[in-house]
């Protein structure tokens, strides 16, 4: 069994500084507008910003609920790897949630090929060397190193925090720390997937909605 987690509120404090950068851009209006469609056009500004925002908080507690509630009795985890399965699927959730589809997409990928690389150093050096800072450092170079040889440097601080963050929780919890990069891939999966859904439906929601004005 995975050993309790006794600071997440510290680990949380460090994935919060990746920000995750989020490409939320506002909905653009037409200056040239007559008044009475000004209004119609801000109305459904509106609308769909409330959309969003409700399917957004939707998706991140059904991510949450899926690690912590379902996958931690498949894995009997302790209470602290549900709380920090629950954070990063959230965070995934909130990453790949863009305005279009293939933005998502676009946002998955970089997702799931930045946990892949962090997943595979980390697993790597854990299963051989216990946490040491300059262990996570040399995690960190080799990640940009490869990254950049790659052609995927926009990947890089994405894996960096990715890594820096598996690094550091199995520094508090040495017990099986090499499981870490494990629970930390199927958090990212469950995320991405019900981010990838979430972001569908509203789209779809959305375009019928306008639809639906627009022929009213």
């Amino acid at each position: 069994m995975v050993s309790e987690v006794p600071a997440l509120h510290d680990v949380a404090l460090i994935d919060r500084l990746g920000s995750w950068f989020m490409d939320a851009s506002a909905l653009k209006q037409d200056g040239v507008m007559a008044p009475t469609q000004k209004k119609d056009a801000k109305a459904i500004s509106k609308s769909q910003a409330v959309g969003t925002g409700c399917v957004l908080a939707i998706s991140c507690f059904i991510s949450y609920a899926v690690i912590t509630h379902i996958l931690s009795r498949a894995y009997f985890l302790s209470r602290g790897d549900d709380l920090l399965g629950g954070m990063w699927a959230v965070a995934a959730t909130i990453f790949v949630y863009r305005e279009t589809h293939q933005q998502s997409v676009s946002a998955a990928l970089s997702r799931m090929a930045a946990t892949l690389l962090s997943f595979i150093l980390c697993l790597v050096y854990l299963l051989f060397f216990p946490f040491s800072p300059w262990g996570m450092a040399a995690l960190i170079g080799i990640g940009a190193i490869v990254l950049t040889l790659l052609g995927r440097s926009e990947d890089i601080i994405t894996t960096g925090i990715t890594t820096a963050v598996v690094m550091v929780v199995a520094g508090i919890s040495p017990e099986h720390a090499w499981q870490q990069p494990i629970l930390r891939l199927i958090d990212t999966a469950i995320g991405i997937g019900v981010g990838i859904a979430a972001a569908w439906m509203s789209l779809t929601v959305g375009s019928r909605f306008t639809l639906q004005r627009g022929g009213a």
